[in-house]
């Protein structure tokens, strides 16, 4: 369904959802040792600074993952990147995504299902994003899958964690996401709300497409510094990016996927719950709900990709 979405009403105001703390989706940096966060969740799977979203070393058969394809490591991503690498990086002059007509398969209880599901989105967001690339002039690969159903290892760590079912690791280009992990933490949404695991996919896709194009190498970068406001800042700039990106192609395919009004106010309501505004300023890592939300609507609305530049907006934009 085509046309102008207008941002559903605010979530309702009662704490957090009462499946426990807001799942998180996330890219997770693999250049440094892993480390424990004060939560005692080990930080090079899932935490601490690193977060988002709905995820080379060796390829995923070796960590025991299942039902992606590629196997190998990847080597188009920059290796060095300054500050205009984020703010000014040719992916930002590309327009909008080319639509390449996604047409999602229906979802049905169990993760043969979910798989399918996976597959055909990663299959449209492979197509679409090697498009934009390519009118950049940019290299790109697209990043390997491992849809999981029973546990397992990356270069990123080990999964599942605690509150956690998606994530993308750039040490071996992958995204992972678990099949009955996502439904498992979306605290109970219906399988028919196929925008809300839509919106996982794409979002650690986005963390692939900030990999590729460099941005991924500068945010580390920041990352790295010593001052904790600066690296929470950091991280929440490279999550909200990802939102957008997500927004992006879902808006391109909105008339296809199909995106209707239903399924757009679902994944809304859905992201807008994942905020992390009651956790402590050093956690801060993802965004408050309201920018979670907004960056997607953000995409979604904007389309081109010039209104994911989340690089030089003030940071009242990425709080």
């Amino acid at each position: 369904m085509a046309g102008h979405y207008p941002p559903p009403p605010p979530a309702p105001p009662y704490g957090p959802p009462a499946y426990g703390p807001p799942p998180q989706y996330r890219y997770v940096p693999a250049r440094r040792p892993p480390r424990r966060s004060a939560g005692g969740t080990i930080a090079g799977i899932f935490g601490g600074l690193t977060a988002v979203v709905v995820l080379g070393i060796l390829g995923f058969s070796l960590f025991g993952g299942e039902g992606g394809i590629g196997t190998h490591v990847r080597s188009a991503a920059p290796r060095t990147a300054t500050r205009s690498t984020a703010t000014d990086n040719k992916l930002y002059a590309t327009g909008a995504l080319t639509p390449v007509r996604c047409v999602l398969p229906r979802l049905a209880p169990g993760p043969a299902s979910m798989r399918r599901f996976m597959n055909v989105l990663s299959d449209c967001l492979d197509a679409s994003w090697s498009r934009q690339f390519k009118k950049a002039g940019m290299r790109f690969d697209s990043p390997n899958r491992v849809f999981w159903q029973t546990p397992g290892s990356s270069p990123c760590g080990s999964y599942p964690a605690p509150g956690a079912s998606a994530f993308y690791c750039p040490a071996n280009n992958t995204m992972y996401v678990g099949l009955t992990n996502v439904v498992e933490t979306s605290g109970g949404e219906p399988l028919s709300h196929y925008a809300v695991f839509a919106r996982v996919v794409a979002h650690e896709y986005g963390h692939h497409v900030q990999d590729r194009a460099g941005i991924l190498l500068y945010g580390d970068a920041e990352m790295e510094k010593g001052d904790t406001a600066t690296r929470t800042e950091a991280s929440r700039r490279i999550e909200l990016q990802a939102q957008c990106f997500a927004g992006t192609f879902l808006g391109s395919e909105r008339a296809t996927l199909p995106m209707t009004r239903a399924q757009y106010t679902a994944m809304i309501i859905d992201v807008r719950g994942r905020g992390d505004e009651r956790l402590p300023p050093d956690q801060r890592d993802h965004g408050s709900g309201r920018h979670y939300a907004g960056w997607v609507i953000t995409g979604f609305k904007g389309r081109d990709l010039s209104v994911c530049n989340t690089w030089t907006v003030p940071p009242s934009d990425v709080s």
